[in-house]
């Protein structure tokens, strides 16, 4: 366990900054997780980790749900998650670890640049991010930023938006953790983190809301997509060397 200390520590800055973003935390999660695990591994890792953080922000920001918007956003999600999570058994991994951070990376720039810039409020751009955000979740590991795009076009309050976002991302987390687990992407010698995931996804979770009490979440999603773009370069740059 002594070789995961770091990761464990990086981890749980994640889920404080991915609550205090909005965003959740598997956007700079999985990049941080590339670096200690192979990409199926990270797919697994997440998937499990993000139930459980899921469950500590419904619980924390409950009173907060949107169940309509969680509905069109959460049904087309969970579909193409499936979907997504499929094709990365038959996908060559490497090229799948190349295109996650070329996405994520993408994503993080054009986020950079319009940061804020929403959607139109229609129901076809909620199937639309939901179907986006499912796929890459289930493809890259992280579909989050999409989601967020989508929900900023409602401008809901803080506490709505995160407890929303969470219920969509546990049902899309918890579909392609079957894909994932049954297809040995979360291997028996990585139960020895369940009880640290846990407990970071609580922890985690609790500060981040405390901190959105107090602080402005804008430098927060700057610091996340800075850290996004840093870290993806550099995984991209060691696929290729």
């Amino acid at each position: 366990m002594e070789k995961y200390t770091l990761f464990v520590v990086l981890a749980f800055l994640c889920e404080i900054i991915g609550t205090v973003s909005g965003f959740g935390s598997s956007i700079l999660f999985v990049p941080v997780a590339s670096l200690y695990f192979d990409f199926k591994t990270v797919l697994g890792i997440t998937a499990v980790f993000h139930v459980f953080s899921n469950l500590a922000k419904i619980v924390l920001f409950r009173e907060g749900i949107n169940k309509n918007i969680a509905i069109k956003l959460g049904v087309p999600a969970i579909l193409f998650v499936i979907i997504g999570a499929l094709l990365t058994t038959i996908i060559p991994t490497q090229k799948m670890e190349l295109f996650m951070n070329i996405v994520l990376m993408a994503l993080a720039i054009f986020l950079m640049f319009n940061f804020n810039k929403s959607l139109s409020q229609t129901n076809s751009n909620l199937y639309l991010g939901g179907t986006v955000s499912g796929f890459l979740a289930g493809i890259t590991g992280t579909g989050g930023a999409i989601r967020g795009i989508t929900l900023a076009a409602f401008h809901m309050p803080k506490n709505v938006f995160i407890a929303t976002s969470a219920v969509i991302d546990l049902g899309v987390d918890a579909s392609r953790t079957v894909v994932y687990v049954s297809n040995g992407y979360f291997e028996k010698q990585y139960l020895v983190l369940i009880p640290f995931l846990i407990g970071i996804s609580v922890l985690g979770s609790f500060i981040g809301k405390l901190i959105l009490k107090k602080t402005s979440e804008v430098i927060f999603r700057y610091l996340v997509l800075i850290v996004i773009i840093l870290t993806s370069a550099i995984q991209s740059i060691k696929y290729f060397s």
